[in-house]
């Protein structure tokens, strides 16, 4: 069994579909802060089956001791229970601390008293700040971080090597996300964030579907081709079967190493400017648009050298661009259909 902390948020949900088509069994524990419980009929629909679900604060220990209790047969964790907002974390810098940090020294407190083999942690290109080169390896320097947000993945980061170093009976694989986007291509689950979307994609469809006005595109003057940022944007799903790979890789003692850092990405750098193009150019439909100035803590560029993850994790981006973008347009379509949004 594989307990997915945050497992009906965006990144979790998709990741829980691969871990049950893999025939894992999984229990997800969420106190749905940014996520919603209907997320689990979207599962079922998929898979055919309705995951374990405990709502919980995973910063509550007594709960999560409870959970443990409950499901004695666990032998994987998959850690996404954490904030994520960048402009939040500046603004609320202890709640972000507190919920990222607390949760997983829980997990990593718990994990020997009960038998645990493995811990698969969300962690975030943001460690390496604005990157002296591009594509970016594993042992490329962590930068100081720029937000409490992704400060908490760096400490999160020492935190595990430094519990693992002392002789913790346990393995960690730790995956670096660049900038996963998209949604299922069943338009059964996708990223629906509470209020006014944090990141671009779901501001883009919003936008697209006219519930936003228009999108911001934060400068147009950053040292690239078209002047606007650059990331390596990677579909979600090939991003949660990332996370099948390293659960599998752990659990059946491929390495010897006690904790591996791989970069998730698809190694190709793309502007904000080219990603709006290759949303319109997918879906045939128009994105209001204008450039306003930059914002703070923005990155100019940053991509993945994914070779590592490619060759040792034997795991490799798939999805294209365009398909991407017409995934995250059928997930906003559905939504409409709903009533939702």
């Amino acid at each position: 069994m594989i307990l997915v902390t945050g497992g009906t948020g965006y990144i979790g949900s998709h990741t829980v579909v691969e871990l049950q088509n893999a025939g894992y069994r999984v229990v997800i524990v969420d106190n749905l802060s940014n996520s919603n419980i209907e997320v689990l009929d979207g599962i079922r629909r998929i898979t055919g089956i309705r995951p374990e679900f405990v709502e919980a604060d995973c910063t509550d220990m007594v709960a999560m001791k409870a959970l443990f209790d409950r499901y004695p047969g666990i032998k994987g964790i998959i850690n996404f229970a954490a904030s994520k907002a960048v402009g939040e974390s500046v603004e609320k810098p202890v709640l972000y601390y507190r919920n990222n940090l607390n949760t997983l020294m829980n997990l990593l407190d718990l994990m020997p008293e009960y038998g645990v083999k493995g811990i698969v942690f969300s962690s975030s290109c943001t460690v390496y700040g604005e990157p002296d080169e591009n594509p970016v390896t594993e042992q490329a320097p962590i930068k100081k971080a720029t937000s409490p947000y992704g400060n908490t993945k760096q400490i999160s980061e020492e935190i595990i090597t430094d519990v693992i170093n002392s002789g913790a009976p346990f393995k960690s694989v730790i995956l670096r996300y660049f900038n996963p986007v998209g949604a299922h291509p069943s338009a059964e689950i996708g990223e629906l964030p509470n209020g006014v979307p944090q990141n671009l994609i779901p501001y883009l469809t919003q936008t697209a579907i006219g519930i936003r006005k228009e999108l911001s595109v934060f400068g147009d003057d950053y040292d690239t081709p078209d002047g606007s940022c650059i990331r390596d944007f990677i579909n979600v799903v090939d991003l949660a079967k990332a996370h099948v790979k390293a659960v599998g890789r752990m659990l059946e003692d491929k390495s010897e190493a006690k904790i591996e850092i791989f970069n998730l990405g698809t190694g190709v750098g793309l502007s904000v400017k080219e990603l709006i193009a290759s949303f319109e150019r997918a879906t045939g439909v128009k994105v209001p648009h204008r450039i306003v100035g930059r914002r703070p803590g923005d990155i100019e560029k940053v991509w993945a050298n994914p070779e590592y993850a490619n060759n040792v994790l034997g795991w490799k981006a798939e999805a294209s661009v365009d398909d991407t973008m017409r995934s995250a347009w059928a997930w906003q379509c559905r939504l409409r259909e709903r009533g939702i949004m």
